[in-house]
């Protein structure tokens, strides 16, 4: 294919090539040639012109086919377009004679064809350059069309549609004549050829003004006639151009001078009236009413009133939306007369009523949904109440008139009902759309919206009060609030209307259908409405036998209300169970002799009644079943059995009943055997078994009951059937954005769909599909889907025999019957037992023995030769089903053959198709049948099949199922996939376009291929680069293709190819074409469109994004998407079709396509995106409705500017979005918000604005989000204040994110602010509103959230500006306060419930901010006392604030912590497991009520959290005090002796001691605290973990609750092993720190508990008993620790778990192991060390709650643990500081060594021993790492051993040769060349030295002093270099110096002696000290002043010395001379310097 790759065709390539391969060759090349032609010089094209031009024309001739002729032609034009155009007209010239030849022999036509094709383009192209030679032309053709066939006729339309277009108004005189021929193409017999026509005269009628002025009525009548018989392509293309002609002639203005004289101007009514004509009368025209018209016979044939219904919409939408806002009224009357009384024609039967009905709801929501935006769809609204208002008027006169002339008025009334029926429809849609945003509507008492709809309930037909309750259904769905009212009204009505049959079953209606809004409100109702309506509905039906007159519609209405009660959950139900059962059980017969006595009874009155209330009863039984499976227990289910054997028998009867009381009973007995049949499918079989027999014999008998003349199959067989085998049945089984009106075609002409009066019982179901009426099927039909879906369930449950039977009978009546009955019967048959093997093969079931299979087979062979389409389809379906269930391969096998044998011998296409697609569906159920030689069968078979030309219906048969298999034999395939491809494309480039339906299914084909070669196309060899070459020509092949759904196939396979392969498919030509279908009018094509892009954003965004606007910059053509990409971008053009976009699924993949896009690109486009979602939220933003915002703050001018940014809508000029519905703004408001959160993954500059300004100065490319913030704030504030609830939730979510990101970003402008607080006025004006009492709690329960972010954030300091976020949190709690009784009754108990807890969990978090602030606040006063004077007056703002939060919350802390306690007691009943049920409170809790209690859960488990840290926090602050009146207030830190715990019971006083309340409490917050820390779920959120440990923390940070706890051992250990739990699980490093401080603290309190103990011993016993004192602490006597029971143990199991997952090395077991690689040192992580270091504080603790014995058996350990860390952290930092480990571990050491065990008698030579051991350990350290001594810090061991040394008692460490080896280690370390190292082991010596024990002491200054001196000595000749090696010396110097002091009288005056040269020699005289470097200078300084210290102490030894030598006198005295002056000041600043040094000492000083 390489070789195709150039401008001129490589001849000897193609001629080497077979004749398929050349098709291919071309094919290629000419896909080249339209690439490169546009990009080639124009010398090149000239030059190489004329050879191009004969190749092309010359392929002319080669019978080219379809696709390949179009490019063909496109390349002509092309060719001459650029190049030169002299030797066009030979070309032309060329192109007629082929079409005048005379040769019409079939191989011959490709060349016509294509000639005709060549004809289009070039004059399109060229247009008027071909002067006049068009008139020869166009005659030319029209003259060949004459005897043309349809193809012909189909290329010469769209070749004349191009001519039109090229050419334009210089066509003239061609446009009768063309027009002429349009018009005869308009009604051909081929559906393309009628669609090209349209497409033609939409061309003509740009130019040819005669269309639309003086021809007009005869183009409409002609579109009426084209829609008869037509498919639903043509609807769409002729109802395109009637729609747009009519809005032509409507709307234009320019008449040329010839027409003037005849031209009528047309108004709105004229066109109108032709449109309404057809609608009405369909096609026979004006004035030719035939005899059938006049005897009222005829009516409009369906597809006619269906084009006409597109054509409205058409209409309508080519004249905009503004349009319509202005005619409304006008449009809105005319529509609604289509279907009222002066067109009695059109509604004279149900059908057409309906069917009209649905055209007329179908227009309207097009339009008014589809078109207008949110404040034209409230207007319309109002006009459509008017509408209503002015029929009631009409209504209400005929009524009261009644006893005058009843005959008039009654079809009056009758006659308004069906445009009752579609304003109240319409008006429901419209509120459920517009949702909360309608508010303004209902409130608005001009209107009466509501009145209206109530009025009209009590309408004497049943639809229209179904339709008036059904729009009260969408009312409250779309506002919740409304829902008590209503239902309270709709009760209330009903109850005083009881004697009005209409009102009894309008009310009865309407409070089913408001039950049923109940479960889409997320709020609910207050549970007692179950109640009221439970009396209601018992009340009705015990009444209904007291006034014959309506006792019919009180049994109907009781019942109703029953079933739609049950909707509303086991919560609701379970307490009306009894009486629901009592009456079940009541309204059958009890026995069959009752039922005997009743048959003998009755009349037909009182049968109807019984039978409507017993189908009542079922339907009410079938509502609990399906709504309440929670309640179905065992017993429920024997009390529901009794009454069904009976209502069984009454089924049975019925017949017998029907027959003996006549027709008046034949729907009612329908109906009742409809609901039995749905109550006992969704019963378990096994209830009913007895009743099985009598049940399968009646629904033998519904289903092939032979006076049904319905041919139901488009209702029963599409759930058979798959989903992909419907694709082939055309597109009236596919989902097309027409689905609602289209739906009406599929079903013959007997019926026309479902509607609500059918079932009332359907009104309070759930809807299939967002706001469209359930539209139930006429009971004749229902019973038969019934009847199979129940037959479905039965079958799989009866005995062998049984079946056999049944399908016997089954059989027989298919026999019996002939012609259409017979199809019927078998359908309902096939039906029935597709279902059975449904089920038969979900329960694994088998089907039985060879008989049952047999006549199984027979049943379903019969029914895959029917007629019927449909039929076959589900038949194929239901062989391959039974195969599976039988699953025996020799069976599958024979089910091939058969088809095999019968696809070779049959020739007619009905048996064809039928078997070639179950070859197909026995791959889908079974696999790839093993065998491959069957494989090669069916393959080679379905290869023949779809290559007959002949019958397109075989070829797209035969395709779709080759496409089955090769989707589903797998592997095994491979050796097929290459003549597959090659068929595929040949099929491709040669099938005609007419035929799209084998375009299809060579696409799914295609598809699947593609599917099987999968990541394999990515391969380089050249038999794979040849299957791609052919998967992307067939891909371009069908994206040329004119019929949208092969595009979509196109588009879906490319999809395929770039998920495989993205390298080899060209992302820019594909992104083109999605842009350019992206607006299609087919919705299975937006969807392919949106579904490929959602795939190619994933990888490449921006790349996409890019090539969008490319195209739309680039495009000459005339690319014109109704979205705008060029300005907003690709992303734009998404959220505009989001706004439009009805269909759920789409809109689902548009959002994630975007979501997507936002993630890979947001950051990079950060000012694109942020101003598209603000433009979203922008467009509609109603600002009047803003609450004021109040202006009284200081800096009026900053803030007031702001606000009046945001009240005034400036911004007039052209909006990208005009109004968005509210569900786009709300996702435009989620887009914000992920925004924000994927700028904080990106990068601090978002958040940081100095830096972002830096950044933004140095690139102004850079972008960054705190550059946006007044935007952000903007945004939030326009959402948090819309009408819509759901925009202010997520504007209100938006507002926290930004409060809680942005909170401590500083304004760099004024110091000490930040930059939110500029926003304040803001924030309040957006909270405010949703404090207001008609709010509905889940938006107070969001803004209470954000109350408590904005107050804690700190952002507002003062609390003047604070005081009004915080009103509004004071006002929320007065209302909690009021408790139960203020409670608001529009909503369920639990939304309280959620309020109550938001305003707790609110202010719990803000009185927890405050507490930490002033904690760090008192730590900060600490440190500041140290800070210089400058900083003081911003310190003084911070601690006003913090107190100033406290003081703000004091006020009310009372109040809050008993409602906190509260809260926390319900959180604690309601954790209770299940079986503790019986012991929560009957009456409920605080916050809940027993009702409500499920739903009320998840509110306690969000906020429960925070409510018990605050009251932890509450208790540890003011609590745990017990208030004694003699004592005052004692505070409990000392815990109460046992002597006044155990007090006996009945001396106690009622009233609860503080000590019991106290420990009530305790026990409740640390009870919540275990209960959640043992298993928090792994959703649990982090903060919820966490605040629950600090809790703990809180608790435990006072003596009382320590006090209970270390005196309860077992509530110790259980504790530390949940926290151990919980550190295994959870990874967080701040939820590992917290709990370890939660052991510190419980560890601290066992020590406490010790303590005391020993103390009480010691006060009790004295001291002289000392020896027989009682072993405290763990381990008494033995030693011994018993795991589980010993505190010791678990915090040693939870520390070595903490130190061992960080330093893996400390487990002997692992030390070896491969995964721990030795010797090498680990840097821990921050967290890391932190976690470290918080264990060994712990472990060090440990031997203090420990007896002597139990501390000696864990020492080992604990010594192990601490040494490991020292060993494998000792690590050299850069600045020579200790790692945070290490000096933890030294810490550690230090508190261990010095602990009173080590002294006890009793383990004092244990812990010797041991602790030598240990110091053994510690000097180990040094000679294993010999090789890598440079990592390990000896600094740290050396302090580890001083630790030893001076923390242990001597015996330890004065072993000899213990000893011997630490001097070494001195001593090797005073050699080091690091001047830091030396300098720190003078420091340590230095303590050494100065140990008060001798023995310890004198042996280190014998050995090592003389090696210091020395040191010192040499530092004479050597003067220091810099500061380290100064600190060195001056160390030393200190050293000596403190030796000398600490020396033995006798001996000082020789140190002394030897000490003085030295410091003499570090002087420096007057002329050295100018030139000396800092360090001599200060070496000089500091030697001068200890020698003026030492000098006064030791006069006589230094007035020795210095007489004896004159030079060091001399030194000294120049030395003192030249300081003199400067020496106080000097003195002063050195001061400092050893200060400064020490306390670098204090730091690490672990001595």
């Amino acid at each position: 294919m390489e070789l195709a790759h150039s401008l001129l065709l490589n001849e000897e390539a193609y001629n080497q090539l077979g004749e398929f391969q050349k098709a291919e060759f071309i094919f290629e090349w000419l896909q080249f040639l339209e690439k490169l032609l546009p990009v080639t010089s124009r010398a090149d094209i000239r030059e190489n012109q004329k050879k191009l031009v004969e190749q092309l024309t010359s392929l002319l001739n080669n019978s080219p086919g379809p696709p390949t002729r179009r490019l063909l032609a496109k390349n002509l034009a092309v060719l001459y377009s650029t190049g030169d155009t002299f030797s066009v007209y030979q070309t032309i010239d060329k192109c007629n004679e082929l079409i005048r030849s005379k040769d019409d022999s079939p191989s011959y036509l490709p060349t016509k064809l294509a000639a005709v094709v060549c004809l289009g383009y070039l004059y399109k192209k060229l247009g008027r350059i071909l002067g006049n030679s068009f008139t020869d032309t166009v005659g030319n053709v029209l003259k060949a069309m004459k005897n043309a066939e349809s193809q012909g006729r189909y290329e010469i339309m769209l070749s004349l549609q191009n001519i039109l277009n090229g050419l334009g108004a210089a066509a003239i005189p061609c446009h009768r004549d063309i027009y002429k021929a349009a018009r005869s193409c308009l009604t051909d017999r081929s559906m393309a050829v009628r669609c090209a026509a349209a497409k033609c005269l939409l061309e003509l009628q740009n130019e040819a003004i005669f269309m639309w002025s003086t021809d007009l009525d005869s183009v409409v009548t002609l579109c009426f006639k084209s829609f008869e018989g037509s498919n639903y392509d043509v609807r769409l293309a002729v109802s395109k151009l009637l729609g747009t002609i009519l809005a032509r002639a409507l709307t234009s203005k320019q008449i040329t001078a010839s027409t003037k004289h005849n031209f009528r101007r047309v108004s709105l009514e004229d066109v109108m009236e032709l449109l309404g004509t057809g609608f009405l009368r369909g096609s026979c025209g004006f004035l030719r009413a035939s005899g059938d018209m006049l005897k009222g016979t005829s009516s409009v044939s369906r597809d006619v009133r269906v084009g006409v219904t597109q054509a409205y919409v058409v209409f309508v939408s080519t004249l905009g939306a503004q349009w319509l806002e202005r005619n409304f009224s006008a449009f809105l009357s005319h529509i609604l007369d289509l279907v009222s009384q002066s067109h009695p024609k059109a509604v004279q039967s149900a059908m057409d009523a309906i069917g009209c009905r649905r055209c007329v709801s179908f227009i309207l929501r097009a339009t008014v949904g589809g078109l207008l935006g949110e404040k034209a769809q409230i207007a319309a609204a109002k006009e459509i109440c008017q509408a209503i208002w002015k029929l009631k008027k009409v209504v209400d006169a005929a009524i009261s008139d009644g006893n005058l002339e009843t005959k008039i008025n009654t079809t009056d009334v009758t006659a308004s009902q069906h445009v009752l029926v579609c304003a109240l429809q319409e008006l429901g849609s419209l509120i459920h759309g517009l949702g909360t945003t309608a508010a303004p509507l209902l409130q608005d008492s001009s209107t009466g919206v509501l009145e209206a709809v109530i009025s009209v309930i009590l309408h004497p037909s049943i639809s229209v009060r179904l339709t008036a309750a059904w729009c009260l259904r969408c009312i409250a769905v779309a506002l919740p609030s409304y829902v008590s009212l209503l239902l309270d009204r709709c009760i209330e009505r009903l109850s005083a209307l009881k004697s009005c049959p209409e009102a009894v079953t309008g009310f009865s209606f309407a409070v089913a259908a408001l039950l049923g809004a109940v479960k889409h409100c997320p709020l609910g109702i207050p549970h007692g409405k179950g109640k009221v309506i439970m009396t209601v509905a018992e009340d009705l039906l015990r009444s209904a036998s007291q006034n014959s007159r309506i006792s019919l519609q009180r049994m109907q209405a009781g019942w109703l209300l029953i079933a739609a009660l049950m909707t509303l959950g086991p919560a609701v139900v379970q307490h009306h169970l009894p009486r629901i059962l009592l009456l079940w059980k009541c309204i059958f017969p009890s026995s069959p002799k009752d039922l005997e006595t009743e048959k003998t009874r009755g009349d037909a009155f009182t049968w109807q009644v019984t039978l409507e209330g017993r189908a009542g009863a079922l339907c009410a039984i079938k509502s609990f079943v399906s709504h309440c499976a929670g309640l179905l227990t065992d017993e429920v289910v024997q009390r529901l059995l009794p009454p069904l054997p009976s209502a069984v028998d009454l089924l049975t009867q019925l017949s017998s009943i029907y027959k003996s009381y006549g027709n008046s009973l034949k729907t009612p007995s329908t109906v009742y055997r409809q609901k039995l049949y749905e109550l006992l499918a969704v019963l378990p079989p096994k209830a009913y078994e007895g009743d099985f027999s009598a049940v399968l014999k009646e629904l033998v008998t519904d289903l092939t009951v032979t006076d049904s003349q319905i041919d139901a199959s488009a209702f029963l067989l599409p759930s058979l059937c798959h989903e992909n085998d419907l694709l082939l049945l055309g597109p009236l089984l596919q989902e097309t954005d027409h689905r609602f009106i289209e739906e009406q075609l599929l079903l013959g002409n007997s019926i026309a769909g479902g509607s609500l009066e059918y079932d009332p019982y359907s009104i309070y179901e759930k809807f299939a599909k967002g706001d469209s009426v359930p539209k139930p099927l006429p009971p004749a039909l229902s019973v038969i889907s019934a009847a199979s879906r129940l037959f479905g369930v039965m079958f799989s449950h009866i005995t062998e025999s049984h079946r056999l039977q049944v399908l016997e009978q089954l059989l027989n009546s298919i026999k019996q019957t002939k012609g259409s009955r017979q199809q019927i019967v078998q359908l309902h048959v096939v039906s029935a037992f597709s279902t059975s093997l449904k089920h038969l093969a979900n329960c694994k079931g088998s089907l039985g023995s060879e008989e049952v299979r047999r006549s199984a087979l027979m049943l379903v062979m019969g029914a895959l030769e029917s007629n019927n389409p449909l039929l076959r389809c589900a038949a194929a379906e239901c062989l391959a089903r039974l195969a599976q269930v039988v699953s025996d391969s020799a069976f599958t096998a024979g089910l091939a053959q058969v088809s095999f044998d019968k696809l070779k011998s049959a020739r007619d296409v009905v048996s064809r198709t039928g078997h070639s697609l179950a070859l197909g569906c026995l791959y889908r159920y079974l696999g790839g049948i093993s065998s491959t030689q069957h494989l090669n069968a069916c393959v080679g078979i379905l290869y023949t099949l779809s290559q007959d030309s002949t019958s397109p219906d075989v070829q797209a048969w035969a395709l779709h199922s080759l496409s089955l298999i090769v989707d589903l034999a797998g592997p095994l395939y491979h050796v097929h996939v290459e003549p597959t491809l090659s068929l595929v494309l040949m099929l491709l480039l040669s099938v005609p376009p007419a035929y799209a339906e084998v375009h299809q299914s060579l696409g799914r084909c295609l598809n699947a291929l593609i599917t099987t070669l999968g990541p394999e196309l990515q391969g380089s060899s050249t038999a794979v680069s040849a299957l791609r070459t052919s998967c992307l020509l067939g891909c371009a092949v069908m994206q040329d293709n004119p019929d949208c759904l092969v595009q979509a196939q196109a588009i879906s396979c490319l999809q395929q190819l770039h998920m495989f392969s993205p390298r080899h498919v060209n992302l820019s030509n594909l992104v083109s074409c999605l842009c350019m279908n992206l607006c299609s009018s087919y919705l299975l094509l937006r969807r392919a469109v949106v579904a490929c892009l959602r795939q190619l954003v994933q990888r490449e965004a921006a790349e996409v994004s890019e090539y969008a606007v490319a195209l739309v910059k680039e495009s000459k053509e005339d690319f014109t998407p109704d979205v705008n990409i060029r300005e907003i971008g690709l992303e734009g053009a998404l959220l505009g079709l989001l706004d439009k976009e009805l269909d759920p699924r789409l809109c689902q993949d548009i959002k994630e396509t975007l979501t997507h896009m936002l993630t890979s690109m947001a950051v990079e486009k950060l000012s694109f995106w942020l101003k598209l979602c603000k433009d979203v939220l922008a467009a509609s933003a109603d600002f009047n409705t803003v609450a004021s915002i109040d202006t009284t703050q200081e800096e009026e001018t900053a803030k007031g500017d702001d606000v009046s940014v945001l009240t005034s809508d400036s911004d007039d000029r052209f909006h990208p979005f005009r109004n968005p519905r509210w569900s786009t703004r709300v996702f435009a408001a989620e887009c914000v918000c992920k925004i924000i959160s994927q700028c904080e993954n990106a990068g601090s500059a978002h958040f940081d604005i100095t830096l972002a300004q830096e950044r933004k100065q140095r690139d102004s490319r850079d972008d960054f989000l705190v550059l946006h913030l007044a935007d952000l704030v903007r945004m939030a504030f326009m959402a948090a204040t819309d009408h819509s609830d759901q925009l202010r939730l997520s504007g209100l979510q938006m507002l926290q994110i930004i409060v809680r990101k942005f909170a401590a970003v500083p304004e760099p402008e004024f110091p000490g602010h930040v930059i939110l607080e500029q926003y304040q006025a803001n924030v309040g004006a957006a909270l405010r509103p949703a404090f207001a009492p008609e709010t509905p709690p889940d938006v107070t329960a969001k803004a209470c959230q954000v109350c408590s972010a904005w107050i804690a954030s700190g952002v507002v300091s003062d609390l003047n500006d604070l005081r009004r976020v915080h009103q509004l949190l004071v006002s929320s709690l007065l209302k909690v306060q009021a408790g139960k009784e203020a409670q608001n009754e529009q909503y369920n108990e639990s939304t309280s419930t959620m309020e109550v807890l938001a305003v707790l969990k609110a202010w719990a978090e803000v009185y927890i901010v405050a507490i930490e602030k002033q904690k760090n606040q008192s730590d900060t006063h600490k440190h500041s006392l140290k800070i210089v004077n400058s900083s003081e007056e911003s310190y003084r703002d911070v601690t006003f604030s913090a107190s100033g939060l406290l003081d703000l919350v004091q006020a009310d802390l009372g109040t809050l912590s008993k409602l906190w306690l509260a809260a926390l007691q319900d959180f604690a009943l309601l954790t209770l497991p299940p079986e503790y049920a019986s012991q929560l409170p009957a009456e409920g809790g605080t916050f809940y009520t027993a009702e409500t209690i499920e739903n009320a859960r998840p509110h306690y488990y969000s906020s429960w959290a925070l409510i018990l840290y605050a009251t932890a926090l509450w208790l540890t602050t003011t609590g745990f005090i017990v208030v004694d009146p003699d004592e005052g207030v004692t505070n409990l830190s000392r815990p109460v002796t046992p002597t006044t715990m155990c007090q006996d019971s009945s001396t106690r006083p009622l009233v609860k001691s503080p000590e019991d309340v106290n420990t009530d409490r305790f026990h409740l917050i640390l009870g919540i605290s275990v209960e959640f820390l043992c298993s928090p779920g792994s959703d649990a959120a982090m903060e919820n973990i966490i605040a629950c440990l600090h809790a703990l923390q809180a608790l435990f940070d006072v003596p009382w609750p320590r006090s209970k706890i270390g005196g309860d051992q077992e509530l110790g250990v259980e504790l530390l092993n949940v926290l151990h739990r919980l550190i295994l699980t959870r990874e967080s490093p701040d939820i590992q720190l917290a709990a370890l401080e939660v052991v510190r603290l419980i560890l601290f309190a066992a020590q406490e508990h010790v303590k005391e103990k020993r103390r009480s011993a010691e006060v009790d016993d004295g001291a002289a008993e000392k020896e027989t004192l009682p072993e405290f602490g763990e381990g008494k006597d033995t030693g011994g620790l018993v795991p589980g029971k010993s505190l010791v143990f678990a915090t040693l199991e939870l520390c070595v778990c903490i130190l061992v997952r960080q330093l893996p090395q400390l487990n002997p077991k692992l030390t070896g192991s491969p995964a721990v690689p030795p010797g090498k040192h680990l840097l821990l992580s921050e967290d890391g060390s932190r976690l470290v270091a918080a264990a060994l504080v712990i472990l060090s603790d440990v031997p203090a709650i420990c007896s002597p014995e139990g501390s000696v058996s864990v020492l080992p350990t604990i010594l192990y643990l601490i040494i490991g860390v020292l060993k494998e952290t000792a690590v050299k930092l850069q600045d020579g500081q200790l790692p945070l480990t290490v000096a933890a571990s030294l810490q550690a050491l230090k508190g261990l060594l010095s602990s009173p065990m080590a002294r006890a008698e009793k383990s004092q030579n244990a812990w010797t021993n041991l602790l030598r051991s240990a110091l053994v350990t510690v000097l180990d350290c040094w000679d294993q790492v010999d090789g890598l001594l440079q990592e390990l810090d000896e600094i740290s061991l050396l302090t580890a051993i001083t630790v030893f040394v001076m923390s242990t008692s001597p015996e330890v460490t004065t072993v000899e040769c213990l000893q011997k080896r630490c001097m070494e280690k001195f001593k090797t370390t005073l050699d080091s060349k690091d001047p830091l190292v030396q300098c720190k082991c003078y420091q340590l010596l230095h303590s050494i030295f100065q140990h008060p024990n001798k023995t310890v002491s004198y042996p280190y200054i014998h050995s090592l002093v003389p090696s210091i001196v020395g040191k010192l000595q040499e530092t004479e000749k050597a003067k220091p270099e810099n500061a380290a090696e100064l600190q060195v010396i001056q160390e030393g110097i200190k050293v000596v110096t403190a030796l000398t002091a600490a020396a033995e009288e006798q001996h000082r005056a020789h140190l002394v002696a030897c000490f003085l040269p030295i410091l003499i020699s570090f002087l420096l005289d007057e002329n050295a000290l100018v030139s000396a470097t800092i360090s001599a200078k200060n070496l000089h300084e500091f030697a001068l002043q200890t020698l003026m210290q030492i000098g006064p102490q030791y006069s006589s030894v230094f007035k020795k010395l210095m007489a004896s030598s004159p030079t060091m006198k001399a030194r000294l005295e120049s030395a003192i001379k030249g300081n003199q002056e400067s020496i106080k000041v000097k003195t002063t600043k050195h001061a400092k310097t050893p200060g400064k040094s020490s306390s670098i000492q204090l730091k690490t000083n672990f001595l």
